[in-house]
């Protein structure tokens, strides 16, 4: 009952309207990959927790991102599996860590939002375009599907990862962004294979829950400036 309090109204109706839309998917196109609607309950499930920037959100983050790199690994997406395992579990690790060492005024449930300097947003994004230099030609060689597409997601996936790490409102808008280069991804995965029409409504429902994160953190960090 703490549990279901612990939501608003129209967060609760996101997750419950994101739930059956990754149900329904997998039951019309796919019925078989289990691994496929786990990892989409899940999440729909770590979102909702991140945009309240709870730490349980970190924790649900891992469990997902091991399940999504079987899945791309199925379609030859091994950027998105190198991604996941080797820098978004990691990541989200490290910003479990760092956000149970930082919770706002003891409440271990909101993470303190951080604000970072210019210089660190240069050092974010050289380090960035390193991070995508690197995967391109790694993607390259392992005949990674999409190239392209695959490597902006690498780009705005880091991105992502830094910025949950350093605990930044702006973490949400990036990870919007890699779900729309992912909705372009697995639009073209399921043009030859609709049992991947389940991960593509996945990503939607990613794109619209990470957009209400930003507006969520941004109410946050209002509400903590002011001491609230």
């Amino acid at each position: 009952m703490k549990l279901w309090n612990y939501f608003s109204t129209f967060e609760k109706l996101l997750w419950l309207v994101s739930f059956v839309a990754v149900v329904i998917s997998f039951l019309i196109f796919d019925r078989e990959n289990m691994l496929t609607l786990v990892a989409s309950v899940i999440g729909v499930t770590f979102l909702i927790f991140l945009a309240k920037g709870n730490p349980i959100g970190q924790f649900l983050t891992i469990v997902f991102s091991v399940m999504y790199a079987i899945i791309s690994y199925s379609y030859a997406y091994y950027g998105e599996m190198i991604t996941y395992l080797g820098m978004t579990a990691p990541m989200a690790l490290l910003a479990l860590i760092a956000w149970l060492r930082h919770p706002y005024k003891g409440n271990k449930a909101e993470v303190e939002v951080n604000t970072i300097s210019k210089k660190e947003v240069v050092f974010m994004f050289g380090l960035t375009a390193v991070v995508t230099v690197v995967f391109y030609f790694i993607l390259s060689a392992l005949g990674n599907a999409n190239i392209i597409p695959s490597t902006i997601s690498v780009t705005t996936s880091f991105l992502a990862s830094y910025l949950t790490f350093r605990r930044n409102h702006y973490y949400a808008l990036a990870y919007a962004s890699n779900d729309l280069v992912l909705v372009v991804l697995w639009t073209l995965a399921t043009m030859t294979d609709v049992h991947y029409v389940p991960v593509l409504i996945t990503f939607i429902c990613f794109a619209i829950n990470d957009f209400y994160g930003f507006i969520n953190w941004t109410k946050m960090k209002k509400k903590q400036a002011q001491g609230l």
